[in-house]
C-alpha cells in the first residue's frame, strides 16, 4: 500500500452508508435472549450461519482424514505427523497473520483464505476419488491447509469486534465456540457414516462445498469502516511492537499461558481417537466418528453455558475450575475400554475444554487495546493452532511406544500440575470478572 493513510474497510454493497452495521434491539432479559444475545446483530448472524455450514464440512473432514490416514498406515505416529504438518505453518507465519490482519480489511483477507481452503479440500477429494491417494498427499495438503489457517485464525478472531457491539463480545465469542462444537457433533457423525456407506472422497467433497456457505455470509455483510493499522511501518517492526506490548502486561501472559498448557498436554488426545477407536474399543470408522460427537456434545453444552452465564461475571473463576476439570475427565477417558464410557468421558472432556479455551478468548480480547487486537489474537492463535502441531508430535510418537492411554495420562499429569502452580502463582486469574 503506498499511502501510510490507510483507507477504512469497504462495505459490502454500493451506496452503504459509513457505518452500516445494524444495531441491535435492546438485550432480552431471558435467558434464552442473554444466551443468543450476539444473534440479534444481522452481520453476526451471518456469520454463524455460514461458519455452522463450513464447520460441519471441515469436522467431516478431519474426522474421515485422520481415520485414512490411519488405514493407510495403522501408525498413531502417523497421525502425528499430519498434525504437525497442518500446525506447523502457525509456528512460522501466524504472528505475521495478526499484522495482516491489523493491516488490511479482514472481510477481505478471510474470503481469500476460505477460498484458498475449498480449493484445497477438492483436491483430496479428486486424489481420494481416483484411488491414487498417499499418506504424504494429506501431508503436503496438511501443510498448505495450515498455512491458509495462519492468515485465517487471526482474522477470524479479531473480525468477531466488527460484528457486535463491544458489550455482546464475550457472548460472541461464546456462541462461536458453541457453534464449532455443534459442528463438531454434527460433523464426524455424518462423516462417520458417509466414510461407512460411500467412503472418505465424499467426505471430502462435502467440506469443499460447505465452505461456500461462509463465503457468501462474508460477501453479504454491511461492515462499519475500521482504522487500519499504518502501512508506513514495515511487517516486521509492526509485529515486534505487537509483541512489545504483549509482553509490558503481566496479566495477559498469564491468560495466554493457560490455553498453552492445556493445547500442548490435553488437547493431544483429539489427535489419537482414530487410534483409540481401533486399539481400544476394537470399532471402525462410525466409532470414531461416535467419539468426536461425544466431546463436540461437552463442548456444545459448556459453549452455551458460558453463553448464557457471559452477563454474571466471574470469567476467572471459570478458568480456573476449567484448568483443573479439563486434564481430570482425560485421566477418566485414560482408563475407560468401552464406547457408553468413552463417550461419556469425552462429553466431559469437551466441557472442561471450553472453560478453558473460551474463557481465555474472552478475558485476552477485554484486556487488548483495539489498535493491537489484531496481533494479539494472532500469539493466542499461534498457541492454539502452533501448539497443536507440537503436542501432536510427541503424543503421536509417545502413543506409538507407550500406547495411547499411558500418553494421555503423562499429558494429564502435566496439565494439572501446572493447574496447580497457575492456582498458587496467579491468584489474580480467579478475581477477574
Amino acid at each position: 500500500m503506498s499511502d501510510s493513510r490507510v483507507p477504512a474497510a469497504q462495505p459490502a454493497a454500493e451506496g452503504a452508508v459509513s457505518d452500516p452495521r445494524p444495531s441491535a434491539p435492546s438485550t432480552s432479559p431471558s435467558a434464552w435472549g442473554r444466551t443468543f444475545a450476539a444473534l440479534q446483530y444481522p452481520n453476526y448472524r451471518l456469520w454463524f450461519t455460514g461458519q455452522l455450514v463450513s464447520l460441519v464440512g471441515t469436522w467431516m473432514q478431519t474426522t474421515a482424514q485422520g481415520f485414512l490416514v490411519f488405514e493407510l498406515t495403522r501408525s498413531p505416529a502417523y497421525l502425528g505427523y499430519v498434525g504437525f504438518a497442518a500446525g506447523a505453518p502457525s509456528l512460522l507465519l501466524m504472528l505475521f497473520g495478526g499484522v495482516i490482519a491489523d493491516r488490511v480489511p479482514r472481510r477481505n483477507l478471510l474470503v481469500i483464505t476460505q477460498t484458498t481452503m475449498m480449493v484445497l479440500a477438492f483436491i483430496l477429494a479428486g486424489l481420494t476419488f481416483t484411488k491414487v491417494v498417499q499418506p504424504w498427499h494429506i501431508i503436503l495438503l496438511a501443510l498448505a491447509l495450515g498455512t491458509a489457517n495462519a492468515f485465517d485464525a487471526p482474522a477470524g478472531q479479531a473480525f468477531v469486534l466488527e460484528l457486535v457491539d463491544r458489550k455482546s463480545l464475550t457472548n460472541a465469542i461464546a456462541l462461536n465456540g458453541s457453534l464449532g462444537n455443534l459442528a463438531t457433533v454434527v460433523g464426524p457423525t455424518v462423516a462417520g457414516l458417509t466414510y461407512a456407506a460411500f467412503g472418505a472422497a465424499w467426505c471430502f467433497t462435502l467440506n469443499g462445498v460447505s465452505f461456500i456457505a461462509v463465503i457468501v455470509a462474508l460477501l453479504l455483510m454491511r461492515l462499519p469502516p475500521r482504522p487500519l493499522t499504518a502501512a508506513a511501518q514495515s511487517p516486521l517492526a509492526q509485529l515486534k511492537e505487537g509483541l512489545r506490548y504483549l509482553l509490558a502486561h503481566p496479566l495477559l501472559r498469564t491468560l495466554l499461558a493457560a490455553p498453552a498448557v492445556a493445547v500442548l498436554f490435553v488437547a493431544i488426545y483429539g489427535i489419537l481417537l482414530p487410534a483409540w477407536a481401533v486399539e481400544v474399543l476394537h470399532g471402525d470408522a462410525t466409532v470414531n466418528g461416535l467419539l468426536q460427537s461425544a466431546r463436540g456434545a461437552g463442548s456444545l453444552i459448556g459453549a452455551l453455558l458460558i453463553a448464557s452465564l457471559a452477563h454474571l461475571g466471574q470469567r476467572g473463576r471459570w478458568l480456573t475450575l476449567g484448568t483443573f476439570w479439563y486434564p481430570a475427565l482425560i485421566l477418566v477417558f485414560a482408563l475407560t475400554r468401552t464406547l457408553p464410557l468413552s463417550m461419556a468421558a469425552l462429553v466431559g472432556v469437551g466441557l472442561g475444554g471450553m472453560m478453558v479455551y473460551n474463557m481465555a478468548n474472552a478475558l485476552v480480547q477485554s484486556q487488548v487495546s483495539d489498535e493491537f487486537r489484531g496481533r494479539v489474537m494472532s500469539v493466542y492463535s499461534l498457541i492454539m493452532f502452533g501448539g497443536m502441531p507440537l503436542g501432536s508430535l510427541w503424543a503421536g510418537t509417545a502413543a506409538h511406544f507407550l500406547g495411547a492411554p499411558l500418553t494421555l495420562t503423562l499429558g494429564a499429569g502435566v496439565a494439572l500440575a501446572c493447574a496447580a502452580a497457575f492456582w498458587f502463582l496467579a491468584p489474580q486469574l480467579r478475581r477477574l470478572s
